[in-house]
């Protein structure tokens, strides 16, 4: 069974992604067009599931199961789109998770909304504590129970979703698809 743990930011997750993120350019070459490291494991300050989420563009989706080998000697498990059209989705880690990849095709709106959503807590340190707070306790109360977890956070990320987008237009926020 899989247990909802919340930790106090660590430094050393920067690292890992990027660590990470070198291995998938060995592997993806020109087929990667960008990699990002989002999800709370991103945000310095606050408090997170020790899983390290990437989000990385490809130039086309439907090429990603040509390197499923690749990806499973790396210890990861593909899950194919896992509920959001477009995405081809990894997870590492068993119920020890410890990385997750969100694969999306070069234009895919799920990646400026993920891109905001980080941005935007980054930018706004008060909304990046609720949520802080809020996972804690979510944490707490369903320790045994990762859908509990999940369920509990969906209100806040909606809202906070549609801020980012806003704010986004707001300040000009955009997403630069290519090195």
């Amino acid at each position: 069974m899989r247990k909802v743990e919340v930790v106090p930011y660590k430094k050393e997750w920067s690292k890992l992604f990027q660590d990470e993120c070198q291995k998938l350019e060995d592997i993806f070459g020109r087929e990667m067009m960008n990699v990002y490291h989002i999800g709370s494991t991103a945000i310095p300050a606050i408090h997170a599931k020790p899983v390290i989420d990437i989000l990385a563009v490809v130039k086309d989706v439907e090429c990603v199961a040509d390197f499923k080998k690749e990806m499973e000697a790396m210890g990861y498990d593909f899950k194919g789109e896992n509920g959001i059209a477009g995405r081809r989705f990894f997870r590492k880690g068993g119920d020890e998770r410890t990385h997750h990849i969100h694969m999306f095709q070069k234009g895919h709106e799920e990646i400026a909304r993920h891109l905001a959503f980080r941005d935007y807590l980054l930018s706004h340190p008060d909304e990046a504590q609720k949520y802080s707070r809020l996972k804690q306790r979510l944490a707490a109360e369903f320790t045994d129970d990762i859908k509990g977890y999940v369920n509990g956070k969906n209100d806040f990320i909606k809202k906070v979703d549609e801020k980012a987008k806003h704010w986004a237009k707001r300040v000009g926020h955009h997403v630069n698809e290519v090195d």
